[in-house]
């Protein structure tokens, strides 16, 4: 069998291991082969040290006092195998006070990423390591993070540890496969709260401060344990199976509503315990809203993470509840998938995160208002995946992870999304209660421990008595999405012949076995009818669907009926052409969901002329009433405006339609002011099409309360993204307003939004500015500041000002990779690339392509990307119809 590399090399380290084993008592110890001397971790190191080391026990002592640094006492105790060599301790950054080993105080070796602790010291059998230390708090959203609030001066702190950051806390072995208990101390000031995987077991006063000590945890991989501390406001519920709490910085308390979060929360733990069969695997459940953070949330073991900047607001549209609920149910999944039961190493992470999108959609959409979260899902996650699978670089869900420097080059829409759409697919193929029997068996086999692929895809055989080989190799290892279409003749007025063809791209010619819906539709005066829908489980590249023979000759067929399957849908021409014209006839939203996606695809692939989606678009939008698809369509709709932008076309076709979308958005405000969703949906849409002098008027004039829209209530958030779009398009006096509306919102929220505002203005001065302040690696500013100063310094449409410095940026590519580290770049790659949808700008990034080889893999990937974006772009320009000049 063909293994992948990662895999033959685990084998190979395994039987090394199995013989060594063997000899053992016939032979003295080898020693282990010295450690790469640099700060990340290989696989091949990690399972050396793993092969050595069980039974780790950590006693860790924090002194917190809201400065830049904190100090720390790790007390590490574990079984070595031999002491034929050094064992290596990973502690990052640190100033090291003090180490002994077995009692005694010992001189070491630190490199700034670990401390290598001698053979000669160490004993065969139990030792312990005590390392005293001192470390600057993170500032980038990484270890323990820190942050001063500019509200009220209050200095908060949490931790982040994945993929390998629990060493910028700790000395640790940081990798997954060395699970080990914990037990806690830390002195921090009085008021405030600390919080960590248990709940505290005494807080005593000493003087200015509280020491706390904290109940030892059950056996967790070291980026699973967390620490949180600071003077957070904290909410109770004690109402559930397992008690609650919610926490958040004070000068944001009143943007949190703590009954949606314990009501989702409640439903969760109910549903879950219910699937998986086995109780929740902690004894309380904490989740904490936090400044800075990274990513969108993190599944610590009961004591969760969640970005402020998608959580809060006093008043949350029905979208953000739902992606509240979602993520809520995401990473309560996590506590058993991923918590419970561990990877070994970093390739499978896309198992942890492609399991928890799958089951925090399910959860949503069955113990949750959300029912419809399915079709959200198609609708965000899904696209997503269907497009980073089209892409040059695209990749299996499962790929070797050669060091924990790339455990995240790959961290995507492959890994969340298609891996979640291949478990949905899985699920239809095997039976959902086969599948859900498979789960249980492989979360009851595994508890507590660290688990392999092999080790899930062999239970879920098991439980459904087939061999899973083949289709893992399809899915998991092979990459690329397959497109299906129907293909089938009729004879007086029935169909005759019906099949559902497979293809792949030349380059990824795998085709896969997997189970759709193919349903057939007649247009009936203002509806479209369904006649036809048959469940079919096909494979290869034809596969006939008898059942569909005799039934009426359809307007319209779809081949994946209700979204079972993972793959890209080509209808055929008269399929296409009942999609563009009686969208409005379709009932079902989701079916409208897949005709408009249908329709968006077309464009991307330069086969739809974008000005004839826009027709679509004006002609259909405001007659939308289903609340997730109207999101999706506007979404849609903001992409064309962008892809109009980024021709930097100037001519009537463009300022007419330009104008059209505006009105468009402007009449959806009005049409619904008695539904305060929709109409928040629409005034977005508002803020992100204007830019005629009349919107932006418009616009300034809602900030002034001078223009009322009826039943729109304009918030903080709101505030600030009118101020950003009239920035964005200098309208006269917007370069005031941030500071005057800064001298009103001091959070740090406003902060970050008048630094999207003065990044994203036209005016070359502020490009040179930010640009420099992104580039110094010796910035002061917070991660948070510069990460949306990347993120708005170059509009669509501001090519002039992109182009400036376009040359040298890519240019500056290569240094800035080698000198920046993996959190800077994987914000900077995909942002600061330069690309501005000309020829000119695709030879550019073509030149880079070609001679930036030695680029990192996540910052190689990203370029070539952005040279793939860049010419969809220009292939759009040349598809349209209308004037391009």
């Amino acid at each position: 069998m063909n293994f992948p590399a990662h895999r033959v090399m685990a084998l190979a380290i395994a039987s090394t291991l199995a013989f060594s084993a063997a000899v053992q008592a016939a032979a003295p110890a080898k020693a282990a082969p010295a450690r790469a001397e640099n700060p990340f971790l290989s696989q091949e190191d990690a399972f050396a040290r793993s092969a050595r080391i069980a039974n780790v026990d950590y006693v860790l002592d924090f002194t917190l006092t809201g400065k830049e640094t904190f100090a720390g006492t790790t007390t590490v105790t574990f079984d070595l195998k031999d002491n034929a060599s050094d064992v290596t301790l990973d502690l990052n950054k640190a100033t090291v006070k003090s180490v002994s080993v077995n009692g005694k105080p010992v001189q070491t070796r630190y490199n700034n990423a670990f401390i290598t602790i001698g053979a000669v010291d160490l004993a065969k059998g139990r030792n312990t390591v005590v390392v005293a230390y001192e470390r600057v708090h993170s500032t980038n959203g990484e270890g323990l993070h820190r942050m001063v609030d500019p509200a009220d001066g209050r200095v908060y702190t949490y931790s982040h540890f994945e993929p390998a950051a629990a060493q910028q806390m700790f000395a640790v072995f940081d990798q997954p496969d060395l699970k080990a208990s914990y037990t806690v101390s830390v002195t921090a000031p009085k008021d405030w709260h600390v919080v960590t995987t248990t709940r505290e077991t005494g807080i005593k006063d000493d003087g200015a401060n509280r020491r706390w000590t904290f109940k030892t945890t059950k056996r967790l991989s070291p980026y699973n344990f967390s620490l949180h501390a600071g003077p957070y406001q904290v909410w109770e519920d004690n109402s559930g199976k397992y008690p609650m709490r919610l926490f958040a910085r004070q000068s944001v308390a009143k943007q949190v509503v703590p009954a949606d979060w314990f009501r989702y929360t409640k439903s969760g733990m109910t549903f879950f315990e219910g699937y998986f069969g086995i109780p929740y695997p902690f004894e309380k459940y904490d989740q904490l809203v936090v400044p800075d953070f990274l990513y969108g949330a993190m599944e610590n073991a009961g004591a969760i993470t969640f970005a402020e900047r998608s959580f809060l607001g006093e008043t949350m549209t029905a979208a953000q509840k739902q992606r509240l609920a979602e993520v809520i149910m995401h990473e309560m999944a996590h506590q058993w998938f991923g918590n419970l039961v561990t990877m070994k190493w970093w390739n499978g992470l896309w198992l942890n995160e492609s399991f928890a999108s799958f089951m925090g959609v399910l959860a949503t959409a069955e113990s949750t208002e959300f029912k419809d979260a399915w079709q959200n899902f198609y609708q965000g996650g899904k696209q997503a995946a269907y497009i980073q699978d089209q892409k040059a670089s695209t990749h299996p869900i499962e790929v070797p992870v050669p060091s924990s420097a790339n455990a995240f080059d790959n961290i995507d829409a492959i890994t969340y999304s298609k891996g979640g759409s291949t478990l949905k697919q899985l699920r239809h193929l095997l039976g959902e209660e086969t599948f859900r029997k498979g789960v249980h068996n492989y979360l009851t086999k595994y508890q507590w421990q660290n688990a392999t692929l092999q080790d899930f895809i062999g239970t879920l055989g098991q439980a459904a008595g087939r061999d899973m080989n083949g289709w893992t190799k399809e899915w998991l290892y092979q990459a690329g999405v397959n497109t299906i279409a129907a293909s089938y003749t009729c004879s007086n007025g029935k169909i005759a012949g019906f099949k559902l063809t497979q293809t792949a791209p030349k380059d990824l010619p795998t085709l896969r076995e997997q189970r759709v819906q193919v349903a057939a539709f007649k247009v009936d005066g203002d509806k479209l009818t369904l006649v036809k829908n048959v469940p079919v489980t096909y494979k290869g590249a034809s596969t006939a669907v008898a059942d569909m023979n005799g039934a009426a000759c359809p307007d319209l067929v779809y081949p994946n009926y209700q979204d079972w399957g993972y793959a890209k849908v080509q209808m055929d021409g008269r399929s296409f052409a009942t999609a563009k014209s009686s969208l409005s006839k379709v009932d079902d939203p989701l079916l409208r969901a897949m005709l408009w996606q249908s329709l968006w695809d077309g464009v991307r692939d330069a086969q739809l002329p974008l000005n004839e989606f826009i027709d679509v678009a004006l002609n259909n939008a405001p007659l939308e009433k289903d609340y997730t698809l109207l999101g999706d369509t506007l979404g849609k709709v903001g992409g064309a405006k962008r892809y109009l932008d980024a021709m930097n076309l100037d001519n009537d076709y463009t300022r007419k339609t330009g104008r059209a979308l505006e009105q468009m958005a402007w009449n959806g405000v009005a049409a619904n002011k008695g539904n305060a969703d929709f109409q928040r949906r629409w005034f977005g849409q508002y803020i992100d099409v204007a830019s005629s002098p009349e919107a932006l008027a418009r616009l300034a004039a809602v900030l002034e309360g001078k223009d009322k829209a009826e039943g729109l209530a304009i918030n903080q958030e709101l505030r600030w993204a009118i101020i950003a779009r009239l920035n964005r398009y200098n309208h006269a006096g917007a370069a005031a307003l941030v500071d005057a509306e800064l001298a009103r919102d001091k959070s740090d929220a406003g902060q970050i939004a008048a630094v999207a505002a003065v990044a994203g203005r036209p005016d070359s001065a502020a490009k040179t500015e930010w640009l420099g302040k992104i580039e110094d690696q010796q910035t002061k500013l917070p991660f948070s500041r510069l990460r949306t100063a990347m993120g708005s310094i170059y509009p669509a449409e501001q090519k002039a000002l992109n182009e400036a410095s376009a040359d040298a940026r890519l240019a500056r590519l290569p240094a800035l990779d080698k000198a920046a580290g993996p959190v800077f770049m994987r914000a900077y790659a995909v942002t600061m690339i330069p690309a501005t949808c000309t020829p000119q700008s695709v030879a550019r990034l073509q030149r880079a392509a070609d001679t930036m080889k030695d680029l990192s893999a996540f910052t190689r990937r990203s370029l070539l990307d952005t040279l793939q974006d860049d010419q969809r772009c220009v292939a759009i320009k040349g598809a349209m119809t209308a004037p391009k000049g």
